[in-house]
This record gives C-alpha cells, sequence and structure tokens, in this order.
C-alpha cells in the first residue's frame, strides 16, 4: 500500500517533468485546432492587400488573428508540420518555426500568429531534411511573441521530431 507521502511525491514529480509522464499519451492535432474554438478560420484572415507591380499579396489579420486556444496552454500534444529554421548548425536546427504548410514565412507572408509554433528542440534535426514534413512532440504553451519570421503564437519544447508519415 502507498502511503500519503509517496503518492504526494509521485504526483509532485510527475507535475515537475511531464513530458515523461505524459511521453506516451500525447494528444494528435492539427493545424486548425491552434484557433480557438468558435472562430471559423475563414476569419482569421482579413483582405489584404494586392501588389499588382510586385505580383504580391500581403495578407492583413483581423483580432482573430492572434485569439489562441488556451486549451493547449501546458498540453503535451503530437502535431505535424514544416520546419523553417532559425539557424542550422554543422549538428542540425534545434530552434525553428514550425509551420502548416512548405514555404510559409519565406516565399510568403507569414500565416497569422495562431498557424506558427516556435520550437525549441532537445535534439537537432539533421540540416539536409529541413524539406520533410515531420511530426514534433513536446510540451505546448500559449505565448504571443515576435521572432524575426513574423508573430507567433504558440511554443513547443519539442522532446522529439520524426518524419510525417503520410
Amino acid at each position: 500500500m502507498i502511503g500519503r507521502r509517496k503518492t504526494l511525491a509521485l504526483l509532485t514529480g510527475a507535475a515537475s517533468f511531464p513530458q515523461l509522464s505524459f511521453a506516451a499519451s500525447a494528444r494528435e492535432i492539427m493545424w486548425e485546432d491552434l484557433i480557438p474554438p468558435g472562430v471559423p478560420y475563414s476569419e482569421i484572415i482579413g483582405e489584404g492587400e494586392l501588389d499588382e507591380a510586385n505580383d504580391f499579396w500581403n495578407p492583413v489579420y483581423d483580432a482573430n488573428g492572434i485569439k489562441l486556444n488556451e486549451q493547449l496552454n501546458g498540453v503535451y500534444i503530437k502535431m505535424p508540420g514544416f520546419i523553417v529554421p532559425f539557424d542550422v548548425s554543422a549538428k542540425g536546427v534545434t530552434d525553428f518555426m514550425l509551420v502548416p504548410y512548405l514555404g510559409a514565412c519565406i516565399h510568403t507572408p507569414p500565416p497569422p500568429a495562431n498557424q506558427l509554433v516556435v520550437v525549441n528542440s532537445k535534439q537537432a534535426w539533421p540540416g539536409d531534411q529541413l524539406w520533410d514534413a515531420v511530426w514534433v512532440t513536446g510540451l505546448m504553451r500559449t505565448k504571443l511573441q515576435k521572432t524575426d519570421l513574423g508573430q507567433t503564437g504558440y511554443s513547443l519544447s519539442a522532446d522529439s521530431i520524426e518524419i510525417y508519415q503520410w
């Protein structure tokens, strides 16, 4: 029989290291899950401005583009996406932005903040596999922050990254 003190010690340890206690039960989410319930995807991007001379569309995001799904704050998740590295070293990439489609933030204007995730990974992802779709598993946090690539709404402390299998 486990006593009260041992039970409290186990629960305290689980709260301190959620990635260890929930590693087998990551909640699989998709990009639409980052939008708060009740906000239609069609309402996160405003009209935007078309620059015909440069063949460029500059989206205008309204307040819905920065609304975050607070139900994901502190949740251990697994989600797919594409890597846009902040830097690439000889070991690979550990800090990057996870984006919903290939080329987001590079060749096009960035998606709204509630469609961008800043990732810090414990393991480096190989620099020669940056074009692959990946699954990222880790602890999700909600917080608006600015980066050189755009405003983001989420951060993820990644425990694992793997190739996305179609």
